[in-house]
């Protein structure tokens, strides 16, 4: 080969040493740069072909469940996770490293068209360095005696902090996500709300991996939903002994981000997470926020765009899930009504909660139900915290219920309810008794009632007096249950008070009923009932002629009845032949 001395400054290179100085360059050379690139290239093509040619049919969750058996094999590098048959040709551990890094990050190489030089590849003259997360990872996954479930927080920190830095989240990094997420979701879930409350972009992209995986997420939720009702922070210690308080709000923040991934776990949950939204709208509507929640849901609102008042977004995660479960037409019946505005004035939510238990009923019973038992869980407590609007969900679908299970438990919620001295509370207790007593075994229990029914027979709401006479009526439909002898005096006198009511609905039940305790009172009990039937009997013949013929024929059979019941028979024959007016001229 022909030896070339060092030019100096300013003498022109011969030709013949030129092209010598570039055959001695190789690979460092721009051409040698592009070849190798080229070979990187053809690699990766030849590598997705093998992987391509499994069926179609195999899910993202198989392939990240492969990516994690290669991690786990023992005699396998997780910086190699693809190594070639071919023997006859020897790969430089550039080459290699360069391979690992693009199968594990599944990013295609793009050449800029401007300079030629490739984009999206990692570079290959340095070994990546595995971070703090992946060590923990691959030692807790490959050796799980070996760390102990202390370290679980201290991973998911970990991965927080890296992913920080990262624009997404590799396969095997989501596949590991997810697993911590499945062995430890009460670490998991509690760790990542107190290290990013405000669900940052690192946050967001942890919980969207948890989020794609239906296992995952049925873990994960039930931690979540303690949190969302555990108003307005809830405070359990990790397995660190991290015993911070972590807010309500970004618990319902999480389940707003991942709804839409998540269908089947959804529904499984579907009860509960409904009726954790509604109390955050309702809670949050009626009770002024502590400064740091405020601070905090600015935060929010500023990172995600967010409604400006924590019930307005509680409404939006409530329509999100209500999409995911498939009940668009019912958001769209809600949203033509006005009732999700009306569900965020604190005067007028209870209307709203019984419209939006009105729409669903239509379409999903079983929803209902477990809503229903999700709300006398709540209404139960000694002390029920804003619990109109659920009072107002509950009795709405009450009718379409099975009551065999649950019917003593919304007994003695109704009984307690229609005592409160708040007129919507006692007109909600009343449409729930209404719908009880028309059970024969129900009927029996709601005896004891009695002397709190009589008191609302002096109500001046003709809708409370209308609901009570009609509870009334529904219990003495069994024959077998007969009117003591203190009860029936007491309810003759109240009903003979309403048979001039100006409400004819009232008039009408209130005649009904009259026969019914004459008709039912103990034998004990009709001599103490005489005077009172006596009393009735002008009033009943001038009704006899109301302007209302309903009203006139209900006046007619009831005067029969208290001619039968006195022993009258004169005046059952006067009624009968429609002579009443033989009746007034009687001394």
């Amino acid at each position: 080969m022909p030896q070339c001395s060092e030019p100096t400054p300013g003498q022109d290179v011969p030709e013949q040493c030129r092209a010598a100085v570039d055959r001695s360059q190789g690979p460092d050379s721009a051409c040698g740069q592009f070849c190798r690139t080229l070979k990187i290239f053809q690699r990766l093509l030849h590598i997705r072909r093998r992987k391509t040619s499994t069926p179609a049919t195999h899910s993202t969750a198989e392939l990240d469940s492969r990516l994690t058996e290669l991690q786990e094999e023992p005699d396998v590098s997780p910086d190699f996770p693809e190594h070639s048959d071919d023997s006859d040709t020897e790969r430089n551990d550039d080459d290699d490293r360069a391979m690992a890094d693009i199968a594990a990050t599944e990013d295609v190489a793009i050449t800029n068209a401007d300079t030629r030089e490739p984009l999206g590849i990692a570079n290959t003259d340095t070994t990546p360095t595995p971070s703090l997360s992946q060590e923990l990872i691959l030692n807790y996954f490959k050796n799980p005696c070996v760390s102990t479930q202390q370290h679980v927080p201290a991973m998911v920190k970990s991965i927080h902090q890296s992913l920080e830095s990262l624009v997404t989240v590799d396969a095997r990094l989501r596949t590991d996500i997810r697993r911590l997420a499945e062995e430890h979701p009460a670490d998991v879930v509690l760790t990542l709300l107190r290290c990013a409350p405000t669900c940052d972009r690192a946050a967001a992209s942890m919980w969207r991996a948890i989020g794609s995986s239906g296992p995952a997420v049925e873990k994960v939720l039930p931690t979540l939903l303690c949190v969302m009702e555990d108003w307005p922070v809830h405070s359990t210690c990790t397995s660190d002994g991290d015993n911070k308080d972590v807010f309500a709000l970004a618990a319902t923040l999480v389940i707003w981000l991942i709804v839409p991934q998540c269908h089947k776990a959804m529904i499984l949950y579907s009860s509960r997470l409904f009726v954790a939204l509604l109390f955050h709208v309702v809670i949050s509507t009626q009770q002024q926020m502590p400064e740091e929640v405020e601070n905090f849901w600015r935060v929010c609102q500023e990172q995600h765009c967010l409604p400006s008042k924590p019930n307005r977004f509680a409404v939006q995660a409530m329509k999100a899930l209500l999409f995911c479960l498939q009940y668009e037409p019912e958001v769209m019946a809600m949203e033509r009504k006005r009732g999700w505005d009306t569900l965020l004035c604190a005067d007028t939510q209870h209307y709203a909660a019984g419209l939006l238990a009105r729409e669903m009923r239509r379409v999903s019973l079983s929803l209902c139900f477990g809503i229903a038992r999700r709300l006398l869980v709540q209404l139960s407590r000694e002390e029920p915290r804003w619990d109109l609007p659920f009072l107002a969900f509950l009795v709405e679908v009450l009718e379409c219920l099975g009551l065999t299970k649950c019917a003593d438990s919304i007994l003695e919620i109704m009984s307690r309810y229609v005592q409160s001295k708040c007129r919507e509370r006692r007109r909600l207790a009343l449409r729930g008794l209404v719908v009880l007593s028309k059970g024969p075994s129900m009927a029996r229990k709601m005896c004891s009632l009695s002397q709190n029914l009589l008191d609302l027979l002096h109500d001046g709401d003709g809708e409370v007096v209308g609901m009570t006479l009609r509870v009334f009526t529904n219990m003495l439909q069994d024959h077998d249950i007969l009117i003591s002898s203190t009860t029936a005096p007491k309810l003759a006198e109240a009903l003979l008070m309403l048979f001039d009511n100006d409400n004819s609905h009232v008039q009408l039940l209130s005649l009904e009923l009259f026969c019914k305790v004459m008709e039912l009172v103990v034998d004990e009990g009709k001599k103490p009932l005489k005077s009172t039937v006596y009393q009735s009997l002008l009033p009943l013949l001038f009704h006899c002629h109301d302007e209302n013929q309903t009203v006139a024929e209900a006046s007619r059979e009831t005067l029969h009845c208290a001619a039968k019941f006195l022993n009258k028979k004169n005046l059952m024959q006067l009624v009968k032949t429609e002579k009443l007016w033989i009746f007034t001229k009687s001394p």
